[in-house]
């Protein structure tokens, strides 16, 4: 188990890509594709979305750093959380409560009263982890990103 003491959250570098795309197809296995229709997945894994994100947004990522492994990233732009995701290994241990903590301190830095993000009606770990963390459900819709049916939640979190 890690403790809180050994978890650096630090800017991505170049060299951590290959394991921030490695952390974006594990939460894609556990979470995402026993979810999603396998039409959806297959468009997944043969756009390679995770390296065309990675690519287009590595730098601007901040990572959870264990020991010299990163296993852990999140992403935002102005007051919206884009991506939260902890490496299934490594999940239930602080280090997305982490992320989050230093995502919130940036957001409200920025001069945002809140901070908002999305998850979806199946994602009930996420859920509940979130509404933990004081985010409220703002609103749902569906989810166009899967063509699968499914129906995104809205979470807004006051940062005040």
């Amino acid at each position: 188990m890690t403790g809180d003491r050994d978890t650096i959250v630090r800017a991505a570098r170049p060299e951590d890509f290959a394991n921030l795309c490695a952390i974006l197809y594990d939460t894609f296995e556990s979470t995402w594709r026993p979810n999603i229709k396998e039409a959806a997945a297959q468009a997944f894994i043969q756009e390679d979305r995770p390296t065309s994100y990675v690519n287009k947004r590595g730098l601007q990522l901040w990572v959870a750093d264990v020991a010299g492994e990163v296993v852990g990233l999140v992403d935002w732009e102005g007051d919206f959380i884009n991506a939260l995701h902890v490496r299934s290994s490594h999940a239930r241990q602080g280090i997305g409560r982490r992320l989050l903590d230093h995502v919130e301190m940036q957001i409200a830095g920025a001069g945002f009263a809140s901070a908002r993000l999305e998850t979806d009606t199946f994602n009930y770990p996420s859920q509940a982890f979130y509404q933990s963390r004081g985010y409220l459900e703002a609103g749902r819709y569906p989810d166009e990103e899967w063509n699968s049916g499914l129906t995104t939640l809205l979470l807004v979190k006051s940062l005040r």
